[in-house]
């Protein structure tokens, strides 16, 4: 079975620049409507394609500027300017929508799909786009906290793209779907990540999940909800495996530290 390889170094405060860049640090960044991490700025610096995701827009225009308390506003707002704001625009606030459409930012209105989320929305957006190609992750903040129903609509678009490789990130943790097609090698940051973790089995039970690197590995065990699920786990070194029958949510902690200035 092929192994896929994931690593957290979008965390880490400096990237090569693009010719030394390797593929996995090429990501798109979607800012959706909850409270930007503290690390926004560092993930806008180095996205290859910039989405506001409809009220997303709303937190980059009000909250981007309290991370830089020492310059103007005004000239925040134009430095961090997103490439594409899309959704159904029921969100986002008018006087927004106009400043960045006066700055040259892309509006694209799906007010008529009121079948998918607007995360659904940007990444169809991206994964139709050129810009694809130079980018092997999608990131999404904001996608964790807030109502639950939300949460669960973000959960379930990585399930509905599992060929895309989608991460979720709120200030406390990130997301992330491990297909079962594959058996998985997580590299952990430990200056900025764990050491608490998780591999959560939604959608279909796991008759058997095998891991290593695990305070509590799992050895061909049996997950499923109204049973055991591997929560409050902790990561023991700087290499995790997991292989499984069924595709498997992995989370782990992010550290709070000061990793958000580019």
């Amino acid at each position: 079975m092929e192994v896929m390889f994931h690593s957290s170094s979008f965390l880490l405060p400096s990237i090569p620049s693009d010719e030394e860049t390797p593929a996995t640090n090429r990501y798109a960044l979607v800012v959706l409507n909850q409270n930007l991490p503290r690390f926004t700025p560092l993930l806008w610096e180095h996205a290859k394609l910039r989405l506001c995701a409809d009220g997303g827009a709303n937190r980059i225009y009000d909250e981007l500027p309290l991370f830089f308390p020492h310059e103007d506003a005004f000239v925040i707002r134009n430095r961090y300017k997103p490439d594409v704001i899309k959704g159904d625009m029921d969100s986002i606030r008018r006087d927004v929508l106009e400043f960045y459409a006066s700055l040259g930012t892309k509006v694209i209105d799906e007010s008529h799909d009121q079948d998918t989320t607007d995360l659904d929305k940007c990444i169809l957006y991206i994964h139709g786009s050129t810009l694809n190609q130079e980018s092997s992750r999608i990131l999404a903040t904001g996608a964790l906290g807030g109502r639950f129903d939300h949460e669960a609509g973000n959960l379930n678009v990585l399930y509905r793209y599992p060929d895309i490789r989608i991460i979720l990130l709120s200030d406390d943790c990130l997301i992330h779907l491990l297909p079962k097609s594959h058996r998985h090698e997580i590299q952990i940051q430990a200056s900025l990540e764990g050491p608490h973790c998780g591999l959560i089995p939604i959608g279909t039970p796991s008759a058997k999940t095998t891991t290593t690197g695990l305070k509590w590995d799992l050895d061909n065990t049996e997950m499923r909800f109204g049973g055991l699920i591997s929560t409050s786990n902790l990561v023991k070194g700087e290499k995790i495996t997991v292989e499984s029958d069924s595709d498997l949510l992995w989370t782990i902690s992010i550290k709070k530290q000061d990793s958000s200035k580019p």
